[in-house]
């Protein structure tokens, strides 16, 4: 039986959609759960790449945060190493955009030190790259995303360098940052180039501005 690098959303998560958008039960609490965005002000734990101020395009709508028009990608305050990551996204029709992590602010883009799970609109898009991949480097071979325009749960998971994507509840990949495969991988891509990608384990997590309406709420994390 295969058996995954971290166990299925436990019950004390699974509690956390009777609880009101952007808030931590009691028991993730307890947990350890912390949240990065409280469904009011971004600023708090968010801010522009490279800039200590947030950008006026990411604004709050009802209860998510929505990258409304150009305005750059932002970085959350804190640099986080192991983790597990919980968050809710919708994207625009035929939209693009990005989670990144191991983000270091070295370079003039994010990208280029922080690997991305790929955000997009499946059917309407133009990326080859999927929903919950991890960009130009592990497809997943399921789909489990919903239509344009609901919401999506990501879960991301790593541990000194172990990581795995989940979407909707479905697992979609894993793999160890810094293994034989992630390397030769690495080498047949445009990262190849970019002697920071992934090298630090500790960094910035990223909401990435491509250029398209992207929504966020329920952000968490929880230190492993």
């Amino acid at each position: 039986m295969k058996q995954f690098l971290f166990p299925a959303l436990s019950v004390l998560v699974a509690t956390a959609s009777f609880a009101a958008e952007n808030t931590l039960t009691p028991e993730e609490k307890t947990a350890g759960w912390q949240l990065l965005f409280d469904g009011k002000d971004p600023a708090q734990n968010w801010r522009s790449f490279k800039k200590d101020t947030f950008p006026t395009a990411w604004v709050v709508e009802g209860d998510a945060l929505f990258r409304k028009e150009k305005g750059g990608d932002i970085v959350s305050k804190e640099q986080f190493e192991n983790f597990e990551l919980l968050m809710d996204w919708k994207i625009s029709p035929g939209g693009n955009s990005g989670v990144m992590f191991r983000v270091q602010e070295t370079e003039n883009t994010p990208w280029k030190t922080g690997p991305e799970i790929q955000i997009l609109d499946n059917v309407g898009g133009h990326d080859p790259n999927k929903a919950g991949w991890m960009y130009a480097l592990y497809p997943a071979s399921v789909d489990a995303t919903k239509p344009v325009g609901e919401w999506n749960q990501l879960r991301f998971v790593t541990k000194n360098g172990k990581c795995e994507h989940w979407m909707n509840g479905v697992k979609y990949v894993e793999y160890e940052i810094g293994s034989d495969d992630w390397n030769e991988k690495v080498a047949k891509t445009k990262f190849a180039a970019m002697p920071g990608f992934g090298k630090t384990p500790k960094g910035h997590l990223c909401l990435q501005d491509h250029g398209d309406l992207v929504w966020f709420r329920n952000i968490k994390i929880r230190p492993l």
